[in-house]
């Protein structure tokens, strides 16, 4: 994000800055006003966060009107590091500082050493910059490599051979929690860090200030810490320590989406679909199956749940139904780009590296997704299909009918088939919905086929994204 410029009304040096009335707030005083005022209005903590307005969102409300330091608790892909970031909009959008601050000083209450002396030189002619509440905020991926100079500071060596001496507080190279002074300091995985430098963070989380090594020096910092962590490695057989846990006012607990619907409307709202030369259309029971094999992956016992089933598993399989239709599209002609059953085999390579197998090697992990997406095609069509013509359906397959389907046949290929098969072709299109094109019937056929297979009403032959379905008699 490009940030704006400074707009050219606002002081610029620290009589300037007194003449306009500023009035100094802490950090957690600025997000506790600001917060008030949109729930006044009726408006969301995060509007791009879904799933989350009657559990999470009123939690981290309550947390932040409290003034509390928070850690999220949750598996991965549970939108952690979202809603922390989205923390940002509820900063002012600028804030003065003495210019050339490494630590964001405010100009009425300095607490470096390089502040203290220009205000002591220049007075109310102490050059005044402002900061974009979008530098307000820190991010920092924990790793059992982290150092104490990387979040606290370290005497600089550049300096010192510029010729200061070493207990010399000019000399000091501060790390990302003081840089981020007046803001908000963002740490995911905090057991991640090794214990030494959980306790370094002791100070910063409850007397709200740093201690830099060899150096008596104190800087009472103005900061938010928000952290992330996965549950299992918050718990007492976990790797954070105890009186770590304890200086966080906050903790609270995320999840995945309650309701299919509300994992459909999130992979909508994030998927990318690629750019392609015709219309692109899904159908619903494809966004269904799709999310639903999420849902089924979260309850299996050969999923490893330790590490969780991530939202973005959803995301991903989308995106890659919709590209092997599309892949498809482009090879037959076909006017409409519209995902099939016989496009879900391509999940397979979208879903191997986003869960983990408890119970068995990788190797069979292909065998496992299928099953997945199989109950989760099973599932959606028990639900939400009501197939009066299934029996006449059935009945035309036992007079020798057979129907080949897979992801590079044609649209009209399918078409020439439901000619001669009205009631399925009925069917289709009462599932597919009264505007859907040709490509989304066609669509629906397979759903209904598979439907009916899986419901042990039809026989099925399959080799990968192909198949011909056939009487059970036969």
């Amino acid at each position: 994000m490009t940030t704006p410029l400074v707009p050219s009304h606002l002081p610029t040096t620290l009589a300037g800055l007194r003449a306009a009335g500023f009035v100094h707030r802490s950090v957690r005083e600025e997000i506790r006003a600001n917060l008030e005022e949109r729930l006044r209005r009726g408006e969301s903590l995060s509007s791009s966060v879904l799933g989350y307005e009657d559990t999470v969102l009123p939690q981290l409300e309550t947390a932040l009107l409290a003034g509390h330091d928070i850690i999220l608790l949750g598996e991965r892909g549970q939108a952690k590091t979202r809603m922390i970031r989205s923390l940002v909009d509820l900063l002012d959008e600028w804030l003065p500082i003495v210019e050339g601050s490494e630590v964001r000083d405010d100009p009425f209450a300095p607490l470096s050493v390089y502040a203290r002396e220009l205000l002591a030189e220049r007075g109310d002619d102490t050059p005044i910059a402002w900061v974009h509440r979008s530098q307000r905020f820190a991010e920092k991926l924990a790793s059992p490599d982290t150092s104490m100079a990387d979040l606290i500071g370290e005497v600089d060596p550049i300096k010192v051979a510029g010729g200061l001496y070493l207990d010399d507080p000019r000399a000091l190279s501060f790390g990302l929690v003081p840089k981020s002074n007046r803001g908000i300091f963002a740490i995911n995985e905090l057991p991640d860090l090794s214990e030494r430098i959980q306790v370094g963070l002791l100070n910063v989380l409850e007397e709200r200030d740093v201690q830099i090594r060899g150096h008596l020096v104190r800087l009472e910092l103005d900061l938010l810490v928000v952290a992330t962590a996965n549950p299992e490695d918050y718990t007492n057989r976990g790797r954070l320590i105890t009186p770590l846990k304890d200086r966080f006012g906050s903790q609270i607990r995320t999840h995945y989406p309650f309701e299919i619907s509300t994992e459909i409307a999130i992979v909508r709202q994030e998927a990318k679909l690629p750019t392609a030369d015709r219309p692109i259309e899904i159908p619903w029971f494809i966004e269904d199956i799709v999310t639903r094999v999420s849902h089924v992956a979260r309850a299996s016992h050969v999923i490893s749940q330790r590490s969780g089933v991530s939202v973005r598993l959803s995301i991903a399989n989308y995106e890659t139904v919709v590209a092997s239709a599309l892949r498809r599209a482009l090879r037959t002609g076909d006017v409409t780009v519209v995902p099939r059953i016989s496009d879900l085999a391509a999940m397979v390579q979208s879903t191997q590296g986003k869960i983990e197998f408890d119970t068995m090697d990788d190797q069979d992990g292909d065998q496992v997704i299928a099953a997945l997406i199989s109950l989760a095609v099973r599932q959606s069509f028990m639900e939400h299909v009501v197939l009066e013509e299934a029996g006449t359906i059935v009945d035309a397959f036992a007079s020798e009918a057979i129907v080949h389907t897979g992801d590079d046949l044609a649209d009209q290929e399918y078409l020439d088939v439901l000619a001669v098969m009205p009631a399925l072709a009925g069917a289709a299109r009462r599932v597919a919905g009264e505007d859907a094109s040709d490509g989304a019937v066609v669509s629906a056929a397979e759903f209904i086929l598979e439907g009916l297979y899986l419901t042990k009403r039809l026989a099925k032959d399959a080799s990968g994204a192909r198949a011909l379905y056939r009487s059970r008699n036969r």
